[in-house]
């Protein structure tokens, strides 16, 4: 009984969180532990040996000469912006339907984010619209691949390349994913990647990496993280404290290790949503764009809220990735955007409910998604 002697209404117990990460934390746990102690013992708090480490083994695995590790996948996206010479008076293309963080980097930089319609089915920037939306003052275009999706790089990467676009990739969703055999990240002028904790590879807080194949943006890149010192105390320009944890990279480093292991785990449950859901009146995800690393597994219904609410009262945690399109954020109401049309984005936007799906998800626990699903819509 509550003060005023009303019942309070218990909250459903969670059967299925959204993710869980402990079974990634106890295949790693006593290594991660024992490396700890070094960074302890040798106080590299911030960057340091076990930082490179994993810029060296990242670099490896991704096929790319040059990974700078920083503080996190906003602070990657808005060190390119820095490094290709973004600024007032340019104007980048990127999609609608995005976090907030692709769009953030043009702001910092003092450029004009030109927002795009995505695909209908991928959700990924749709090229057609993008090119559109061109003007003389476009300088750069950041395509996200999206929930672990690949965007449609032979079409972008013709279409930055036909109009000398500055090409970076948001791969903050889509580390382990390729393109023509490339790895998502390492096809364009730069690839920024977030290592937040829910990522595919997370790191135990905040985390970023930005890779390149330029050399001289590579050197460049390493000291803007650390205050523009391309050495101790002097400073070329502008610099920012985007430095990575040396804890980080101990956890990002031997995450690493398993995370092709942890991607085919993520692969089947997707696939097994694909089979279980077959049939509901539901949008399941379509793998138009090669290969697929399933971020996160989004479907799609006009009963979007009310299903949400039926799984959650089922114990099943859902995400919204994401509800409100950036050309409907507060913050961006200057630019007039009520003038263009973004239909696909508003409908991802409205209809796109994202189901649990993480490495180590039971058997019982996709059933009981599935099965909460399926009733859902005999009910309905």
């Amino acid at each position: 009984m509550t003060a005023h002697g009303v019942s309070a209404v218990a909250k459903p117990r969670v059967v299925v969180p959204f993710n869980d990460l402990s079974l990634q934390w106890r295949q790693i746990a006593d290594d991660v532990r024992r490396d700890f102690e070094t960074v302890f013992e040798t106080s590299a708090f911030c960057l340091g040996p076990q930082v490179e480490a994993f810029e060296r083994d990242a670099a490896a695995y991704l096929g790319v000469p040059h990974a700078i590790g920083v503080k996190s996948g906003t602070a990657a996206l808005h060190l390119a912006m820095v490094a290709a010479d973004i600024g007032p008076g340019d104007e980048v293309l990127v999609p609608s339907h995005t976090f907030m963080a692709t769009i953030w980097c043009v702001l910092y930089v003092g450029a004009t984010p030109i927002l795009c319609d995505v695909d209908p089915v991928t959700g990924t920037l749709d090229p057609r619209d993008a090119e559109a939306r061109l003007t003389s003052r476009t300088r750069a275009i950041i395509p996200v691949h999206l929930y672990g999706q690949p965007a449609n790089m032979n079409e972008l990467g013709e279409l930055a390349r036909r109009h000398k676009l500055v090409l970076v990739e948001d791969a903050a969703q889509s580390i382990g994913a390729r393109w023509n055999g490339r790895a998502t990240g390492t096809i364009g002028t730069f690839g920024c990647y977030s290592f937040y904790p829910g990522k595919n590879l997370g790191a135990a807080g905040e985390g970023g990496m930005i890779v390149t194949a330029n050399a001289k943006a590579a050197a460049r890149l390493r000291a803007l993280r650390a205050h523009a010192q391309s050495e101790r105390y002097i400073h070329a320009e502008l610099g920012f404290n985007y430095r990575m944890d040396g804890l980080q990279g101990v956890v990002l480093r031997h995450k690493l290790r398993h995370l092709d292991a942890w991607t085919r785990e993520r692969k089947a449950v997707a696939g097994r949503y694909d089979s279980a859901l077959k049939g509901l009146p539901l949008e399941c995800p379509q793998v138009r764009h090669q290969d697929h690393v399933w971020h996160l597994y989004v479907v799609r219904t006009p009963h979007r809220d009310a299903l949400r609410t039926h799984l959650e009262q089922a114990g099943i945690e859902t995400g919204l990735h994401y509800p409100v399109p950036c050309h409907r954020q507060p913050c961006l109401a200057h630019l007039a955007l009520n003038r263009s049309s973004f239909p696909h984005s508003d409908q991802w936007a409205t209809d796109g409910l994202s189901l649990p799906l993480f490495t180590g998800m039971t058997e019982a626990q996709l059933a009981h998604v599935v099965d909460s699903c399926r009733a859902f819509f005999q009910e309905t």
